[in-house]
């Protein structure tokens, strides 16, 4: 879990829409957003865009507990929706859910491969790693949130399978599609077969048909 304290000023906002939000961006360099969840109402908050953006070059900002002062008093949450332009380096809008120190919530936390170079299937088979997710999904208390999750491919082999239960998870730390049965045990990584590489089947084939050709 990242040590790192991130801290978010906000204001409350009135004006609704996509006119307001237009605005908003292009006269005062603010981002719309929106704060709901838990048992309070949604509110409509405002953001410094230049703020925001540096919080954002920080991969740990996606899967951290954020302190958002809103009109002077500060909440717990978390980054839940983000929606950038498509054409520029513009945030048009996010989505703050509101967390609770004592209770569990579900987010999404990215995946860091490590050993991928080095394992046993690319280094020494030849083979080729590839990634089947990126982030898991998990369920935890906010005190045991992580800021990734690693995934060791040092003993994978050519042709293993890298499950979300292979994975190593943090104490407290729970898979949402594993709660759901073992049949949601799903792929996340695999080392391919090196390219050219033939089956085992057509080595054989390939074996009679030069020893036919010998008798011949």
């Amino acid at each position: 879990m990242s040590t790192e304290d991130f801290k978010l000023d906000a204001t409350l906002r009135d004006d609704t829409g996509k006119g307001a939000s237009r605005r908003l961006r292009r006269e005062a360099g603010l981002v719309p957003a929106i704060v709901y969840g838990g048992r309070k109402n949604p509110v409509n908050i405002s953001l410094s865009h230049n703020e925001l953006s540096k919080h954002l070059e920080n991969e740990a900002f996606y899967s951290h507990i954020i302190t958002l002062n809103v009109a002077g008093k500060d909440e717990d949450v978390i980054l839940k929706d983000l929606q950038r332009h498509p054409a520029k380096p513009q945030i048009l809008h996010v989505d703050f859910l509101r967390v609770s120190k004592t209770k569990k919530f579900t987010t999404r936390v990215p995946l860091h491969f490590i050993n991928e170079d080095t394992s046993t299937g690319v280094k020494v088979q030849g083979g080729t790693a590839s990634h089947s997710m990126t982030e898991l999904e998990i369920s935890c208390l906010p005190g045991d949130l992580p800021e990734f999750i690693e995934v060791d491919l040092a003993e994978v082999e050519v042709g293993q399978i890298v499950h979300i239960s292979d994975l190593q998870l943090p104490k407290g730390v729970e898979s949402v599609a594993l709660a759901h049965g073992t049949d949601h045990d799903l792929p996340v990584a695999t080392i391919g077969k090196p390219r050219g590489s033939a089956t085992e089947g057509e080595e054989g084939e390939a074996s009679e048909e030069s020893g036919e050709g010998g008798e011949a």
